[in-house]
């Protein structure tokens, strides 16, 4: 990934160490994966988790302080919570699927997806989650590199780029070209 490296021991001016420390262990994946399924009781999160009430109420509290899921009284008992997903939690969905696949790839001949994740307008199978560049294309590791910051934009070759319009949520990608152009 370059001649530079990130300074490993620099536990602060990464994002990797700062995002295991809120979200780095299983129970809080299994949490927000259940919140992105809709429960937000507490009780639901016990009996469909079976997990420990002092450890939900542990990773609970962890992710309301770390603004993951915010507390709120529920609408028809204001004397419950919900827990609900904050913009900062739904921020994290993309790592959750990337994980999921992940596992559903590489977890072994019993890992089978039933329910499938799909998109809601075609009802078809999301595509794997991938690395984009700035303008769409479809990088691997070997695509990726490390710049100091006031070099972003300069090439080996010394000419300089201007970003591209860049793609956001809805935004079509030919997966197929993006591929064939990795590729090469």
């Amino acid at each position: 990934m370059g001649d530079i490296r990130e300074p490993l021991r620099e536990l602060i001016e990464c994002g990797l160490p700062q995002a295991l420390e809120v979200m780095g262990e299983r129970w809080s994946f299994m949490i927000l994966r259940a919140s992105f399924n809709g429960l937000k009781h507490f009780e639901e999160f016990l009996s469909e988790l079976g997990i420990a009430r002092n450890i939900l109420s542990n990773r609970l509290a962890k992710l309301v302080e770390h603004g993951i899921l915010k507390r709120e009284p529920c609408a028809d008992d204001r004397r419950k919570i919900e827990y609900r997903l904050t913009e900062k939690g739904f921020d994290l969905l993309p790592a959750m699927i990337a994980l999921r696949q992940w596992g559903q790839k590489y977890g072994g001949e019993f890992v089978t997806e039933d329910p499938v994740l799909v998109d809601e307008q075609d009802r078809l199978p999301i595509g794997p989650v991938s690395i984009l560049a700035h303008d769409g294309r479809i990088l691997t590791h070997n695509g990726l590199w490390m710049v100091k910051r006031e070099d972003l934009g300069k090439r080996a070759d010394g000419t300089v780029a201007t970003p591209a319009d860049a793609i956001s949520s809805g935004d079509v990608v030919d997966i197929e070209a993006a591929k064939k152009a990795a590729a090469s």
